[in-house]
């Protein structure tokens, strides 16, 4: 308690909610003229006398001013009420009624029996109808508050005009700000630009609508003039109070901007409101999903209620506080965003932490190594400039490959066809976007332009165009814009921490899965499976006459004049797809193409996301391809060379991209261990342990680069060998045995698994799927009893289940090391 001997003769000014930030300051500022009494559920530093409370139980209420009286007696100059429920979830809370509503009511029939000179609320500007921009709000402007809180501060006004003895002012304020903290929207808005990202030049409203702000040192003056003036004042009267001058919202983040990233131009899209809403009701619910591993648990900021007041304006007219108060603003916000930017440029965490937002994890992961974060955002920025402007020569390409597209239905000959209507559209805005995504501050923009990609290539075949000229076109191009959008540096969405610290090569390897090297043959696989499967979409769609097949007929599937090829690929089965399952099939395997040449060698933890999509393509595509290979003689009666073909190189593909899953599930797995939002990092990156570790070596000898690229964590050691023979031999006891019927059938399946699972486990690291190998023996067993097998069929069937069974025990030589996976290689 402050020593108050010597001022005992000043006024008594109570103050609810004095323990918080504005409380505390109020206090600072009056104890030179008043006695402070200090109402709060926790003790008051700067307040005279302090008593701690709970407004929201009338009992506590009653009791604490029964304290007073007997203590300083009944007279108070003012009582200033700043205690408040608030939160910006938008959501009803029943602290709004018992803290807000209910609190004033206990506290004004509390003060029943005091001779309180002026009450005091502090409100809200937010209790008024919303205007336009170049028009301003006054106190007579009609009550229509928007959303809970201020509908919460309205509904107390007309408790204190019900319940009030004594005279009132009621401050409807203006957003508050100082040099370090601000209002929750404006300190958001400062963080996204500071961060760079996409949503800092997204907007959902009109840009050139704002909010009027109130520096804390003029709110304080207001507090203080209100005070002084108590008794001159009408008995009943409000005041809005906040700077005159409203700056739009576009003003402001040019603004910042300049402040912070030193641009003279900061780019500001205007969502329309059915995507910002969408996109806002989208990441809400997303969160309680996944609430211990994105954004901390956090909801996040923007809300689909938000949405709808993002075009509110408020501009003040503060006539009646020059007149009433002779209280004028000395502060502007565009001139104090230059402190709120110094004070966040010089405590990066602080300021975060200050304004109640949670800092970013690259901003504590720099703290937590000891780096500077403000540096390592210039370094990673300066870095993210120099890749962009080294590539901008690919969005100079996209523009000129989108006015192709606009010229490509005469050209090419299928004007008045909905692919051209579909390429006409998609040109136009490639061209956009690519024009858009010259700059480096643009970079989201080239995700979209890898959507359109997207489009152009499925297009052909959701149309089922008849002209392949158009089909070739949307393919070559889809895959260029790609190409050109996502593939060449630098690779948006990184986190600076990941993109400018950490190793080249996972902790306890002695390769890069992510090397270039390693990434080779996934490629070459895909560019021969695009190939064939392209070829194949081509007969589906008529834009050729035939498919080569060199050994199977269409004879067994009752269609004697095609081959087996052809019986396969246009068998009832293919065409109950709404689309060419091989167009569909070439559009994958040229995903997986692009998706082999996009990211750097640490994309294991710079790219999860990358990593991982790699596996939600493969994956499914290897299913229906064994799928499809295993019902081809058993529904249709022959088979497909072709697909045979591109059935065998998904599963290559497995075996060689199989380290890369790895690496990234250990990364991932690491940084769960370290408390890091995981999901967060899956889309974003982060650093992990270890050394950055060599680089591809390609000035060697082109044998040693072969030798290495084709044998890196991947070999055939003898015993998978003899499996793979045997399942093709298995595949195939039609033609070697005779066989016929469900025992034929059953060879056929397990035949076809037996070479799936052997393929796979040609990856080292994936060596343990041959135990899969043993309950395939088992059903070896079995068949041949379930079905009456003939002595031949039943000792080959016997003797391939002891095979396997042996076969599977031997691991095979592992050369490399997994980071620990090894212990996993049984």
């Amino acid at each position: 308690m402050v020593d108050t001997s010597e001022v005992n003769d000043k006024p008594f000014v109570l103050i609810t909610g004095a323990a918080g930030n504005i409380g505390s300051a109020l206090s600072r500022a009056l104890r030179r003229d008043y006695r402070i009494i200090a109402l709060d559920i926790k003790h008051a530093a700067e307040a005279d006398f302090s008593y701690e409370f709970d407004l929201t139980d009338a009992d506590s209420v009653s009791q604490v001013m029964r304290n007073i009286a007997e203590e300083h007696g009944r007279k108070l100059a003012a009582v200033v009420h700043l205690a408040a429920y608030f939160d910006f979830s938008g959501e009803h809370s029943p602290l709004y009624d018992k803290v807000n509503i209910e609190g004033t009511r206990n506290l004004l029939e509390a003060l029943t029996d005091f001779a309180v000179e002026r009450f005091i609320y502090s409100s809200t500007m937010l209790v008024h109808r919303p205007g336009k921009p170049g028009t301003k709000i006054t106190e007579q402007t009609p009550l229509a508050p928007g959303w809970i809180y201020p509908q919460s501060k309205a509904d107390t006004e007309a408790v204190i005009r019900e319940r009030a003895t004594m005279p009132y002012t009621l401050l409807r304020l203006a957003g508050l700000y100082d040099d370090k903290t601000c209002v929750p929207t404006l300190a958001h808005q400062i963080a996204r630009v500071h961060a760079a990202n996409m949503k800092s030049h997204l907007y959902a409203g009109d840009t050139r609508t704002g909010q009027a702000c109130l520096h804390q040192a003029d709110m304080i003056e207001a507090f203080r003039l209100t005070i002084e003036r108590r008794r001159q004042l009408p008995a009943e009267n409000e005041i809005l109070v906040g700077e005159p001058h409203s700056d739009s919202y576009e003003a402001v983040q040019q603004r910042l901007g300049e402040l912070i990233h030193g641009e003279d131009h900061w780019a500001t899209l205007s969502l329309p409101r059915p995507v910002a809403k969408t996109g806002a009701w989208v990441e809400e619910k997303a969160e309680p999903v996944v609430p211990d591993y994105f954004d901390k648990g956090e909801k996040p900021f923007i809300r689909p209620f938000m949405i709808d007041l993002a075009s509110d304006h408020y501009e003040l007219d503060i006539s009646r506080a020059r007149e009433q108060l002779g209280w004028e603003p000395r502060h502007r916000l565009m001139d104090g965003l230059e402190a709120l930017v110094g004070s966040l440029q010089a405590d990066p965490r602080g300021w975060y932490e200050a304004n109640g937002i949670t800092p970013p994890d690259w901003l504590i992961e720099a703290d937590t190594l000891g780096r500077n974060p403000e540096r390592l955002l210039q370094q990673y920025q300066q870095q993210f400039r120099r890749q962009h402007a080294r590539g901008l020569w690919s969005h100079f390409v996209n523009m000129m490959l989108g006015l192709w597209l606009l010229s490509s239905p005469p050209l090419l000959g299928y004007t008045g066809t909905a692919l051209a209507w579909s390429d006409t559209a998609a040109g136009a805005v490639l061209t956009g976007f690519a024009a858009l995504s010259l700059s480096w501050r643009q970079a989201w923009a080239r995700w979209v332009c890898a959507a359109i990609g997207l489009w152009l290539m499925f297009a052909p075949l959701l149309f089922a165009t008849a002209s392949a000229a158009g089909y070739l076109n949307g393919t070559l191009v889809g895959m260029l814009v790609i190409g050109l959008a996502a593939a060449v540096g630098p690779a948006p969405g990184i986190s600076p921490v990941a993109a400018t610290m950490g190793p080249e090569t996972p902790p306890g390897w002695d390769h890069n899965p992510s090397s270039w090297l390693q990434r080779m043959p996934v490629i070459a696989l895909a560019l021969v499976g695009f190939f064939v499967a392209r070829y194949l979409a081509a007969w589906q769609l008529g834009h050729i006459d035939g498919v080569w097949d060199p050994f199977f007929s269409g004879a067994g599937a009752g269609a004697p004049q095609l081959n087996g090829t052809e019986a396969v690929i246009g068998s009832e089965l293919s065409e109950s797809f709404p689309v060419s399952d091989a167009g569909m099939g070439a559009m994958v395997y040229a995903l997986e193409v692009l998706i082999g040449l996009i990211g750097g060698t640490r994309r294991w933890r710079t790219m999860p996301w990358l990593v991982a999509s790699f596996g939600l393509l493969i994956v499914p595509l290897g299913v229906v391809s064994i799928t499809f290979i295993i019902i081809q003689p058993l529904i249709i009666g022959t088979w497909c060379s072709l697909c045979l073909l591109m059935a065998a190189l998904m599963l290559l593909q497995i075996a060689y991209a199989f380290n890369e899953f790895v690496a990234t599930g250990q990364f991932l797995r690491r940084r769960q261990r370290a408390g890091a939002p995981v999901l967060k990092i899956f889309f974003t990156g982060d650093t992990d342990e270890g050394e950055a570790g060599p680089g591809d070596d390609f000035e060697r000898r082109p044998l040693l680069i072969a030798r290495d690229t084709l044998v890196t964590g991947v070999n055939l050691p003898w015993n998978l060998g003899l499996c793979l023979l045997i399942g093709l031999w298995l595949m195939f006891t039609r033609v070697t045995l005779g066989s016929d019927g469900a025992m034929a059938a059953w060879d056929h399946l397990v035949g076809a698994l037996v070479i799936t699972v052997g393929v796979i486990a040609m990856a080292e690291s994936a060596r343990p799927v041959r135990w899969l190998l043993l309950p395939l023996a088992v059903v070896l067993v079995i068949t041949p009893f379930a079905h009456d097998a003939g002595a031949v069929a039943t000792g080959a069937s016997l003797l391939s289940a002891v095979a396997l069974a042996g076969l599977a025990v031997p691991r095979g030589r592992v050369r490399d090391r997994y980071g620990g996976w090894e212990r996993w290689l049984v």
